[in-house]
């Protein structure tokens, strides 16, 4: 950061539009954004308080911290690792650089697995990380859950983000369903689905940051998707539905994988930009 600011220049407003400055100087597209957020985050207040005291001095604290932020975010630190905190379905959940950073579009598993889900049904949610999928799901239906993950950092994430929504639930640290037991209604799952050979092309936030585990989804972006499918039918009931989020481009592929294990009424459902985001198919 080369430019300094001089101690009365320390109000809300003048520090919000200095780290908007320096967030675009270093090209990051959500500047105007991301300085909101880390401002709020260093001064304790949120956008409504900000609005009220924005030409109230900030105190040379609050200045120190904020620059410190800004610093992180020119590296191209995600907000959410740096805040500890991502909003996903109505609710704030924890985050550490152990779980992939929730996202709007996994949205669409959660609002297409609500649709399916009746009272007192089992839900297994692969590959589970924060918990976001799953707990958003139990939030909103009398459901029985567990989330699984390989990595026990991203289940004690996950832990915290369900005594913070004060639900119940089971975690177990497994590889896919090798350590999983019974059957279920249904059994959700954003797995690692991007191309091993694309994973240098994404964006420096997520490449330099995110757990790459929950990234890599080997030839194609289909290996793990493969597994799942291939395995699922063992751990579903009769009828019951399995739902995955997808690549933008994967929706043939996986609808005819689904048709191969025999799965019935196969479905790819798109997001709000109308990219192919969500596969579903139903246990014959």
């Amino acid at each position: 950061m080369n430019k300094v600011m001089k101690e009365q220049e320390y109000t809300l407003e003048s520090l919000y539009r200095y780290g908007r400055d320096v967030l675009s100087s270093c090209g990051i597209m959500e500047a105007d954004t991301d300085a909101h957020i880390l401002l709020e985050y260093a001064a304790q207040i949120d956008r409504s308080s900000y609005y009220l005291h924005m030409y109230d001095p900030a105190g040379k604290k609050t200045a120190e911290m904020y620059i410190k932020l800004l610093n992180r975010r020119a590296e191209r630190e995600p907000v959410q690792y740096i805040t500890g905190e991502a909003y996903f379905y109505g609710h704030t959940f924890l985050v550490t650089p152990d779980v992939l950073i929730p996202r709007q579009d996994t949205e669409i598993l959660v609002a297409e697995a609500e649709k399916r889900l009746c009272p007192g049904m089992r839900v297994l949610d692969l590959c589970t990380g924060s918990g976001c999928v799953l707990l958003s799901i139990l939030n909103s239906h009398h459901a029985e859950g567990i989330g699984s993950d390989i990595s026990p950092a991203a289940l004690a994430v996950a832990m915290q983000n369900q005594k913070r929504l004060g639900l119940q639930a089971e975690w177990i640290e497994s590889d896919l369903f090798t350590r999983i037991s019974g059957v279920f209604d249904m059994i959700v799952s954003n797995p690692p689905y991007i191309a091993a050979d694309v994973l240098g092309e994404l964006q420096p936030e997520v490449i330099g940051h995110e757990p790459v585990t929950a990234l890599d989804g080997g030839l194609k972006g289909l290996e793990i998707i493969k597994r799942i499918i291939r395995e699922a039918p063992a751990f579903l009931k009769k009828d019951g539905w399995l739902l995955l989020e997808i690549g933008f481009d994967q929706g043939d592929a996986v609808k005819r994988l689904l048709a191969e294990q025999g799965f019935k009424e196969t479905v790819i459902i798109k997001d709000l930009e109308h990219r192919e985001r969500v596969a579903a198919g139903r246990r014959s």
